[in-house]
């Protein structure tokens, strides 16, 4: 489970938002708090370059429903009990954005924090992503993006096309290198005050790797909520002699 939230700031050309999620892999349940704030320089070239940190705080869980195998009672880094612990959190990124293009850069666990009670560091990680959007007509758009990720010990890539119809109906497939294939698709709906809206996603991997024998793919759904905050009128003053 993910919830983002984010907002600007316009009168310090700034932005804040909050990330909070948790994720369960067999023994071990992660969650992540994080803060966000990024600073916007206008008029960098043709776009805006956004300067983002956050800070965050990690806590996870290791269970003690371990299936004996060879060697694994006497792993003295495995406990017998559950134990759990949480460590701080800091990440960087850059991101630059123009009208038909985008790039980013960022890394996350920069401070490489250690559960100490789980034997577990985590480590650095870093993102790059690029798109693009190009007018095939004057109602559909293809967007074609790319992310690569890594932990400086082994990289991934993912690859993927998007057609957006009158900003309104998506479809794509996304691509990711000896992993993974995943069909999209997703509505945007806005809302009849004319300054909110609603976008639903959904999105299904199929695995192309050897866990295939194992794993039937996994499903992902996407709700997002946008609404456009707005500003409050100034106080009026009137004079008046009659008040005088």
């Amino acid at each position: 489970m993910m919830f983002n939230g984010h907002a600007p700031i316009s009168r310090i050309n700034s932005g804040v938002g909050l990330t909070v999620y948790s994720d369960k892999l067999g023994q071990q349940d992660n969650t992540m708090f994080r803060g966000h704030f990024s600073y916007h320089l206008k008029n960098v070239g043709s776009g805006k370059l956004g300067l983002g940190a956050s800070i965050g705080y990690l806590s996870s869980s290791l269970g003690n429903k371990w299936v004996a195998v060879d060697g694994i009672a006497n792993d003295q880094s495995i406990s017998s009990n559950t134990v759990s612990a949480g460590t701080l959190d800091f990440s960087l990124g850059l991101y630059y954005h123009a009208s038909k293009y985008y790039i980013g850069l960022s890394s996350t666990h920069l401070s490489e924090g250690e559960l100490k009670d789980m034997s577990i560091t985590t480590a650095r990680h870093y993102y790059l992503m690029a798109g693009y959007t190009y007018a095939l007509s004057p109602s559909i758009d293809i967007i074609p993006n790319l992310l690569v990720k890594s932990d400086a010990a082994s990289t991934q890539f993912d690859i993927n096309v998007m057609g957006m119809y009158k900003n309104m109906l998506w479809l794509g497939v996304s691509y990711r290198a000896d992993d993974a294939i995943a069909p999209m698709l997703g509505y945007r709906h806005a809302l009849k005050d004319g300054r909110s809206a609603v976008r639903i996603g959904y999105s299904y991997d199929v695995t192309t790797s050897s866990l295939n024998n194992y794993s039937s793919g996994s499903h992902e759904i996407m709700l997002n909520y946008c609404m456009k905050l707005k500003k409050p009128l100034p106080p009026q003053i009137y004079k008046n002699v009659r008040f005088l």
